[in-house]
């Protein structure tokens, strides 16, 4: 497989290390790469710049924006910042309360707007006690991107234990969907199935997820799967 995997058009995904949330939980790592109509990059929650995956960025354009699309996604960015410093970078609502040592030229508030707003729709899910998660859809491929709210994690990639545990908590393989701690933490459920709502208006048909599986095709309904507990 390249290391920046084409998806559709102008959009790629770039696979990462593996990371222990808490220093104990496994969750691999993606970064979606967008090439804009200017020829800049926007690059989503960026994964770290190695060699590899930085000389394969750079052959696809010039990076021109970084996104950490909720508080916790913070990895890659200030690497990518040092190798790029023109690049911008943009926030989640919370973003910098968790992280106020990096700098942010914008923030991902619904009634702002940034430099890509034709070709890049966002949505940020409200209701939630602990994740700002801020959701886009690139239009050009019909594709929504998803970090953390669902997540379906690879059977072949998990030892036993793990693929129990994560059976448990609804997040293992192309049947995963919402952590169940991510459900069980919504204190506005009316204000987050109205943010549902602006998503499931949008034209798409695909999925990226930062933690797992991807589909081509049929997404928007998996994504009402996901969320039926909200949706009703």
């Amino acid at each position: 497989m390249n290391i920046c995997d084409p998806f559709g058009k102008d959009i790629w995904i770039v696979d990462g290390d593996v990371v222990r949330m808490y220093g104990v939980l496994p969750f691999t790592t993606r970064m979606t790469v967008v090439r804009l109509g200017s020829g800049n990059l926007w690059l989503h929650s960026p994964v770290k710049p190695a060699p590899e995956i930085l000389s394969a960025v750079n052959a696809l354009g010039p990076v021109k924006y970084l996104v950490a699309p909720n508080k916790i996604h913070s990895l890659g960015i200030s690497p990518w910042k040092a190798k790029h410093p023109v690049a911008d970078v943009w926030g989640s609502p919370q973003f910098n309360q968790r992280h106020p040592d990096i700098s942010l030229d914008g923030v991902l508030a619904d009634d702002g707007v940034n430099p890509w707003e034709g070709e890049i729709a966002r949505q940020t899910i409200d209701g939630h006690s602990f994740l700002d998660e801020v959701v886009f859809l690139h239009k050009a491929s019909a594709t929504l991107i998803v970090t953390d709210l669902i997540q379906k994690h690879e059977r072949s990639k998990q030892t036993w234990f793990w693929k129990i545990v994560k059976g448990l908590v609804g997040v293992l393989g192309r049947k995963g969907g919402v952590p169940r701690d991510v459900q069980w933490s919504f204190h506005d459920r009316k204000a987050a199935r109205q943010s549902l709502e602006e998503i499931l208006d949008w034209e798409f048909d695909n999925l990226i997820v930062s933690h797992g599986i991807c589909l081509k095709g049929g997404a928007k309904k998996d994504v009402e799967r996901c969320f039926s507990h909200l949706l009703g």
